[in-house]
């Protein structure tokens, strides 16, 4: 035993010197390789994240780790200039959150920490806790008189005065029904209930008697002082805001299905046991049901929405309509249905005169934007937006949330829409109905906000160009725009409160983030706060890929971005990237979040390939059509942009026709398969990695926004799915997917080999990582699976 440790030591050691001497005391890259790209980022540096401007915006927090410590650490400087220094642990547990609710002149603050409620003063520059409990006391915010503040325990909201802590509850939201309606109670159960009673005297004299207490326990309490109980059944609360008079609580309750989980074994655990964990659901599972509760608090009373308001809440999807399915709505002896809908929030003008709703149909073709009267429940058309596709875009929906709210005037709303095919800003006076575009144009915004004194619209656009982002200022009432950042490239903003200065975390294609500050003027310098990078990773001369185009077979201009060898040579071999998530954006000017494959990149263009990263259809920031042409088809527009973009190599760059690969991981490794299945003249070898094989096994949410859902659209999940054309493949496909993948499952790789087996299909192989999710962590991982990428383009391309 002794000596077979021995050996495995000195192989370890002379495995690992080499490199270690390479990298660890030598400041030099040389060459690129594999295994120097792939190991732990920490060896590129740590660029800086989340900033923030104090208070009285002097100084700029933010989190680094140029030690390159076990984790980021918090660090603050002086808008004046000087060295960021590192807080100590006590003076960061004396700092206010980064966020919470402001009192009007902005000299207090409240907000949560850890289950507790805190509340700043920045004129004494002193923290209180208001509660230290075991109950989790969240969404604090101050009543309209400031001495008072509305906080939430469980699923109740509570008032307590910050004077003497008198402590109100102000809801009573109970599970269960209410025995005293018979609303909830299915017939057949009232029935056996009165049978029950009719025949036994006893059962019958113990109710009466039951129930006379009840009534005189009920008129003997005082209530005032207690809220209505409500009675939620089975359904869950959530979304529970009080209006700024105090008057109403409303509120969402959701009955959401608990329809069938799939599971992700673990093979590799601490004990040596196989372990299981629930995960997702499969696209196709029900939709929960939700309803709109309002309650009276002086009225004592409760009432939920009628969605039959609203208007088209009966409109049946074209897509149901080409498949000869009949609206019920037309129909006089079958009550119409309407459709399901989620209930975003509620915003209330500042002086509680109006209130709005945001509403999203579960279908995803609809949003409507309503005023609602919470008296009666009349619903009022702010606007409507409808999308036979899907509603989405920055600022709307997704992943970016809706950004919405009143002017200070009290009667104009304002939003964003893709009305014209790019997420604007548009404002509605909901007095008379005017609507008005306060931007047009090719471009979309994003982070869209008003500033703190109530004079400016701030906001990020990509209107110079689409894969440049640009802060910019504007007034309230719209008008001319004042770009601010004016440095090409990608900025990610923060404004300081007192409107004076910007913070940018600013990144270039080939430099990774550093962060600056600026007066928040035009062409005003900015100041660099870091130094975040290696000496190693300055050494290496990074390609800036250039920003090309191509027009599509059906006339849309395409933009990617070209890795070219330091040699153009005819017949050489290319490789096409294909990024991952669908609605993204990677031919950009900043430093993309695939870092690892940029770096990948610029190793294979040292290595002679021409290396082309598109935005094909259905990626981020170039507006709606281009966003929803994958609509009912993934794998058509989005991969003949692949096909495209390898004729264009071919033509203009010298590319052999027949040394064409590609690679992606996730909706990546999904469009490789397709262009192996369906394309297979035009790519001789691809590697897809976590890839999708099968769309009926993907996500609800996701996946039903774009091909609905496989009952009611099997056509759409079937073209769309590359398991289903398989026997297309021929030339060389090496797949690779984690199998504790709990977003794209390891099922689905699985499958799809079942599939190539009983195919008879050679000249394939599946890589697995035992211990990797959908995001690889280990070193040891990223670099076996590059290697395999690599060779793959190295055996069948050259």
């Amino acid at each position: 035993m002794k000596f077979i440790s021995i050996i495995v030591i000195l192989v370890l050691v002379l495995s690992v010197a080499p490199f270690a001497q390479e990298s660890g005391n030598l400041t030099q890259l040389g060459e690129l390789t594999v295994e120097k790209i792939m190991r732990d980022p920490s060896w590129i540096g740590h660029s800086p994240r989340r900033p923030y401007f104090s208070h009285d915006s002097k100084l700029l927090y933010f989190w680094w780790n140029p030690e390159n410590a076990d984790s980021d650490s918090l660090y603050v400087v002086s808008i004046k200039g000087g060295t960021p220094r590192k807080l100590t642990k006590d003076e960061q547990d004396a700092l206010p959150s980064r966020s919470g609710d402001y009192n009007k002149k902005r000299s207090l603050m409240l907000y949560s920490s850890d289950g507790d409620l805190f509340i700043y003063d920045f004129n004494k520059n002193i923290k209180r806790q208001l509660t230290n409990t075991l109950e989790y006391e969240s969404d604090p915010s101050f009543c309209r008189d400031e001495q008072s503040i509305i906080y939430r325990v469980g699923q109740n909201l509570f008032k307590r005065n910050l004077s003497d802590g008198y402590i109100e509850q102000l809801t009573d939201f109970k599970k269960g029904r209410d025995s005293k309606k018979n609303d909830n109670i299915p017939e057949y159960e009232q029935w056996v209930e009165s049978e029950q009673l009719s025949l036994l005297q006893t059962l019958r004299e113990r109710k009466e008697k039951r129930d006379k207490r009840k009534e005189v326990r009920e008129a003997n309490k005082d209530d005032d002082d207690r809220p209505l109980t409500i009675r939620t059944g089975s359904s869950r609360v959530r979304s529970q805001q009080l209006s700024i008079n105090e008057q109403f609580v409303t509120f969402v309750l959701s009955d959401e299905t608990e329809p069938k989980q799939t599971i992700v074994p673990h093979y590799i655990t601490e004990s040596g046991f196989v372990n299981t964990k629930d995960s997702r659901t499969k696209v196709g599972r029900p939709d929960g049901s939700y309803k709109f509760g309002v309650y009276n608090i002086p009225a004592d009373s409760v009432y939920y929405l009628d969605t039959k308001q609203i208007p088209g809440i009966f409109d049946l999807p074209e897509y149901l309509q080409s498949a000869n399915i009949t609206d019920s709505a037309d129909s006089s002896d079958v009550d119409p249905k309407a459709r399901s809908v989620y209930f975003r929030k509620i915003i209330y003008s500042d002086d509680d005169s109006k209130a709005a709703l945001d509403i999203t149909s579960l279908d995803h073709k609809d949003r409507w934007l309503m005023q609602i009267d919470l008296f009666t429940g009349k619903l009022t058309l702010i606007d409507r937006q409808h999308d036979e596709a899907w509603i989405g875009g920055p600022g709307i929906s997704g992943w970016w949330g809706a950004t919405v709210g009143w002017l200070p005037d009290n009667k104009t709303f304002w939003f964003q829409s893709e009305e014209t095919g790019f997420s604007h800003l548009y404002t509605i006076d909901v007095t008379n109905g005017t609507k008005r575009a306060l931007t047009s144009g090719q471009f979309e915004l994003s982070g869209v906000e008003i500033s703190n004194d109530n004079r400016y619209w701030c906001f990020e656009s990509n209107e110079l160009h689409p894969g440049e982002r640009q802060l910019y200022r504007m007034p309230l009432k719209g008008g001319k725009r004042t770009q601010i950042t004016s440095t090409s490239g990608r900025h990610r903003t923060t404004i300081s409160p007192n409107g004076k200065f910007v913070a940018s975390i600013y990144s270039y294609s080939n430099r990774p983030s550093e962060l600056y500050v600026m007066p928040a003027t035009a062409n005003a310098k900015a100041k660099r706060v870091t130094t975040s990078l290696s000496n190693e990773f300055l050494s290496y001369n990074w390609r800036v890929p250039e920003i090309v185009t191509f027009t599509a077979r059906d006339s849309v201009e395409v933009y990617a971005r070209i890795f070219k060898p330091l040699e153009q040579k005819d017949n050489t071999p290319a490789v096409i990237f294909v990024h991952g998530a669908g609605y993204l954006q990677n031919a950009h000017k900043g430093w993309s979040r695939y870092y690892r494959e940029y770096m990948f990149h610029n190793l294979l263009a040292d290595n002679g390939y021409t290396v082309l990263d598109i935005d094909y259809r259905g990626s981020a920031g170039y507006g709606r059509d281009y966003r929803t042409a994958i609509y009912r088809h993934m794998g058509g527009k989005d991969l003949t942009d692949q096909v495209d973009g390898a004729k264009f190599l071919i033509h203009n760059y010298g590319v052999d026709s027949t040394s064409i690969g590609l690679y992606g991981g996730s909706y990546g490794g999904f469009i490789t398969l397709m262009a192996l299945f369906t394309e297979p003249d035009i790519f001789a070898a691809g590697a897809a990695l976590r890839s999708v094989t099968d769309w009926a096994h993907y996500n609800h949410t996701y996946t039903s926004s774009i091909l609905n859902t496989p009952v009611l659209d099997s056509l759409a999940f079937v073209r769309s799915s590359p398991i289903y054309f398989a026997e297309g493949f021929k030339g060389a496909l090496l797949m690779c997917h984690g199998m504790v993948d709990a977003n794209v499952q390891f099922q689905d790789i699985v499958r799809l080999s079942q599939r190539l087996i009983e195919l008879g299909k050679d000249n394939w192989e599946l890589a697995v990582y035992p211990i990797e999710a959908h995001s690889f962590k280990e070193p040891s991982s990223w670099i076996d699976e590059y290697s395999r990428i690599f060779k793959l383009f190295e055996d069948n391309l050259k």
